[in-house]
C-alpha cells in the first residue's frame, strides 16, 4: 500500500485547506436542517416531507449517507433517477443539498464478491456484514469500489444548482477502527518502514529487548493481536496511529476525486470531537475543508449540558476558531444508549443554541424524518412518528424562527484566553493495560478541569501541545501523560517566555513511544514544573486524603521532592503525609502549577481561578448556578448567549437587545428558567 500516510517526524503545522469564508454562500443565513433518508419512504411522502422542511425554516439537508445499494445495485451498474428526481425537488423548494457519498454501507454485493474486506477483530473473529461503517479501512478493494461510487456522484453533480457541500462517509472510526485483516497488517508494516526506517530503530522505539521481542526482519511483525499476556505497548500505540491514518486516508482518497470535479465546493466528514478516540482530529482537521461535528448527549447524566459545551469548544478549537458545523445531534432521545432519556421542553433550544454560542453556523439534526424500521426507529427525529402535532415538531418550528432572528451572528467567531490540552496519542497511551491506578482517567480530569473553567464562564479553548500557544495567557494540562520531545520543547518555551501553565497529575510520564525518559518524573515537565516525582502513592478505592489548604484528595498522591518549586499546600495524612501536594513553579518569566492529587468541586475550583487571576484574565460576575454564558462577536459586534438550564430564573449583567424576544436590554437580563436570550450589541452604541 503506497499511499498510507505516515509521519516521519514531528506533526505537521502547516495550514489547512479552507474555503474562502463564509463557507458556504448558499444558503443565506445560518444552516439548518440535517439527515433526509427519503430512500425509506414512497415518493409522495417525499413531497410532504419537502413542504414541511419549508414550513420549519430549513434550508440544508444531507442525503445519500447510506443509499450506495440504490446508487450501484450491481458493481459497475448505476442508478441516479432517484436522486436526480430529489434534487431538483430540494433545488426548486430552495433547499440546498449536503450530498453524501455512501461509502459507510457497502453494498451486499461487494461483501459477497470481496470477503477480505470485512474486519478483523483484535480477537481474530472477522466481522459479518449487514451493518455499517465496517469495512477494513485499508482494503485496496474498498478503497477502489468507494473511490468509484465517489467519482460517479462527482461527475453526476458536479454542476447541480443544489450543491453546496461534499460530506464524505459517515463518522469514521465509527463502529470499526482497527482491523487486524491481511491488508491491515500489510499496510501497518509499510507504515511502519516510513516512519522508523529501518528495524534498529523500531527495536529501539519499541523497547523490544524488554520479553525478547527484538524483530530480525519486517514480515516478522504483525499488528498487536490479543496475546497471552500484555503486549508491546509501543506497538499498541503505533498501531492506534496508523490506525488514524488509514481512516483519513480513505477520506483523502473520496475527497481527492471530488475536487478533481468541484475545486471550489467544500468537502467535510462529520467528526465525533470528545465522543470518539479512534481519529487524531488535529491532523483531521487539516485535510476537511469545514470542520463538522456530531454530538449527542450521555443523557443520564445530569451534567450533560457542560459536556455539550466541552464538545463544542473542542471542535471549535479543531476548526482553527473558525466558524463550523453541527452536522448530527437530537432532537429527543437517542436509541443504543443503555436508557434512552428523552429531552425537556425547551432542551432542543438549549442545545443547538449552545453549538451556536460556542461557534456553529449550521445546526443540524439526525434525521428530518423517524425511520419505521431499522436499528434507528427508535431514534428521534425532526418530524415524529406522531407527526406535526407534536412538541418536538413545534419546536423544530421555534428553532427555526429563532436562527433566523440570529443570522447576523454568522461569521462571527470566540476569543479564549485559557487553552485546556487535548492529545489523543497521550490518551491511547494511558489508556493501555497495567498503569499505576484503574481510578487514572484522563477524560474525567479534562471534564473537572473544564467544568471550573464552564462554572466561573470562562471561554475555553483546546489546543495540542505542540501547537502555536503563545496567544494563551493559561494553559491547563489535567491528562498529558505522555509529552513528546516537541511538545516539552514548546511547553518549555510557552512558561519560560512568560506563559502560565497548571498540571493535574500522572502528566510528563512517557515520551512519544511511551518509554519513560531517564531520570525522576516527571522527565519532560520536571524543569517547568521544579520538582521531582519519586514514587507513585496511588490511594485505595474510596480513601481520602487532607491537605493544609482544607482540600480533600482522592484517588490518587505523590512523593514529591522540591526543586525550584514552592509549597502552597502539603498532605496532612496518607500515604505521601507531610509531603508537597500542590506546588508553584516560577520558570523563566512565567509560571507553573503542579497539583498532585485528585480534588474536585469548590477545591478544584480555587486553585483553577488562583492560576486564572495570576494569568491576569479578569472574570466576569460569576453567573448563577446553571447559567451558560458564551459570547461570539466580530469587530463591531458582539453575540452574548445566556442559557438557562435551571429550573429558576436567573439574572446577569448585561445591555443591547435580545434578538430572540427583540427587547431592549438595560443593565440586567432576566433569563427564565430552561430559556435563552442572545444580547446583541455593536461596538460604540
Amino acid at each position: 500500500m503506497t499511499d498510507v500516510l505516515h509521519r516521519t517526524g514531528p506533526r505537521t503545522v502547516a495550514e489547512p485547506r479552507r474555503i474562502p469564508a463564509p463557507w458556504v454562500q448558499r444558503p443565506a443565513g445560518l444552516c439548518y436542517g440535517g439527515d433526509y433518508n427519503p430512500e425509506q419512504w414512497p415518493r409522495e411522502v417525499w413531497v410532504e416531507d419537502i413542504a414541511l422542511m419549508r414550513e420549519a425554516g430549513i434550508n440544508l439537508v444531507s442525503i445519500g449517507i447510506f443509499s450506495w445499494v440504490l446508487l450501484e445495485p450491481r458493481e459497475g451498474e448505476y442508478d441516479f433517477e432517484w436522486l436526480d428526481h430529489l434534487m431538483e425537488l430540494l433545488h426548486d423548494a430552495g433547499i440546498s443539498v449536503d450530498l453524501g457519498t455512501p461509502t459507510a454501507a457497502p453494498p451486499a454485493w461487494f461483501w459477497k464478491k470481496y470477503p477480505q474486506a470485512l474486519p478483523v477483530t483484535r480477537e481474530g473473529v472477522t466481522l459479518g456484514a449487514g451493518s455499517r461503517g465496517m469495512a477494513s479501512p485499508s482494503s485496496p478493494e474498498y478503497r477502489r469500489a468507494a473511490a468509484n461510487i465517489t467519482e460517479q456522484l462527482a461527475r453526476r453533480y458536479a454542476a447541480h444548482p443544489a450543491l453546496v457541500l461534499w460530506h464524505v462517509h459517515n463518522e469514521y472510526g465509527a463502529p470499526v477502527s482497527e482491523s487486524y485483516d491481511d491488508s491491515s497488517v500489510a499496510a501497518f508494516r509499510t507504515w511502519l518502514q516510513a516512519r522508523y526506517g529501518t528495524l534498529e530503530e523500531l527495536n529501539n522505539a519499541w523497547g523490544t529487548l524488554f520479553w525478547g521481542q527484538k524483530y530480525g526482519e519486517w514480515d516478522e511483525i504483525d499488528a498487536p493481536r490479543l496475546s497471552a499476556s500484555v503486549s508491546n505497548q509501543a506497538q499498541r500505540l503505533d498501531f492506534r496511529r496508523f490506525t488514524s491514518d488509514a481512516l483519513l486516508q480513505c477520506y483523502i482518497n473520496e475527497r481527492d476525486v471530488i475536487r478533481r470535479y468541484t475545486p471550489t465546493i467544500p468537502v467535510t466528514t462529520n467528526f465525533m470531537a470528545t465522543n470518539c478516540l479512534s481519529a487524531d482530529y488535529w491532523a483531521w482537521s487539516k485535510e476537511v475543508d469545514i470542520v463538522a461535528n456530531d454530538h449527542y448527549l450521555v443523557a443520564e447524566r445530569t451534567d450533560n449540558h457542560i459536556l455539550l459545551s466541552m464538545d463544542a469548544d473542542l471542535t471549535r478549537s479543531l476548526a482553527g476558531n473558525r466558524p463550523w458545523m453541527l452536522m448530527e445531534h437530537s432532537t429527543g432521545a437517542v436509541n443504543w444508549q443503555g436508557r434512552n432519556i428523552a429531552k425537556r421542553p425547551g432542551e432542543l433550544a438549549r442545545n443547538s443554541l449552545s453549538h451556536l454560542a460556542r461557534g456553529a453556523d449550521a445546526v443540524m439534526f439526525f434525521q428530518f424524518r423517524a425511520s419505521r424500521f431499522g436499528a434507528e426507529k427508535f431514534h428521534s427525529a425532526m418530524l415524529p412518528h406522531a407527526g406535526t402535532g407534536t412538541r418536538i415538531w413545534r419546536e423544530v418550528l421555534d428553532l427555526g424562527d429563532d436562527l433566523k432572528k440570529l443570522a447576523a451572528a454568522k461569521g462571527s467567531t470566540v476569543t479564549s484566553r485559557v487553552a485546556i490540552l487535548w492529545d489523543v496519542e497521550s490518551f491511547w497511551a494511558q489508556d493501555l493495560e497495567w498503569r499505576p491506578s484503574s481510578d487514572l482517567n484522563h477524560r474525567e480530569r479534562i471534564e473537572a478541569y473544564y467544568t471550573a473553567l464552564w462554572q466561573a464562564g470562562i471561554s475555553t479553548d483546546f489546543a495540542h501541545p505542540e501547537a502555536d500557544l503563545t496567544g494563551y495567557d493559561l494553559i491547563l494540562a489535567p491528562a498529558l501523560y505522555l509529552v513528546g520531545d516537541k511538545a516539552a520543547a514548546n511547553l518549555k518555551e510557552y512558561v519560560h517566555g512568560g506563559g502560565n501553565l497548571l498540571v493535574s497529575y500522572f502528566s510528563g510520564i512517557v515520551d512519544a513511544n511511551d518509554t519513560v525518559p531517564a531520570g525522576a518524573l516527571p522527565g519532560a515537565l520536571r524543569d517547568v514544573l521544579g520538582l521531582e516525582i519519586h514514587e507513585f502513592l496511588p490511594l485505595r478505592e474510596n480513601e481520602t486524603v487532607t491537605l493544609s489548604n482544607g482540600a480533600a484528595g482522592t484517588a490518587w498522591s505523590e512523593e514529591i521532592h522540591p526543586g525550584t518549586a514552592t509549597v502552597l499546600s502539603l498532605y496532612l495524612d496518607g500515604p505521601a503525609a507531610s509531603g508537597p501536594a500542590i506546588t508553584r513553579n516560577t520558570f523563566g518569566t512565567g509560571t507553573a502549577w503542579y497539583v498532585s492529587t485528585k480534588i474536585d468541586g469548590a477545591d478544584l475550583t480555587a486553585v483553577v481561578l488562583a492560576a486564572v487571576e495570576t494569568a491576569g484574565i479578569k472574570t466576569a460576575l460569576r453567573p448563577p448556578a446553571g447559567l451558560e454564558v458564551a459570547t461570539r462577536g466580530t469587530g463591531e459586534d458582539t453575540f452574548t448567549f445566556l442559557i438557562n438550564h435551571a429550573e429558576t430564573d436567573a439574572e446577569y449583567p448585561a445591555t443591547g437587545r435580545d434578538l430572540l424576544s427583540g427587547e431592549t436590554v438595560t443593565g440586567t437580563a432576566v433569563v427564565p428558567a430552561g430559556t435563552v436570550c442572545v444580547i446583541h450589541t455593536v461596538k460604540g452604541k
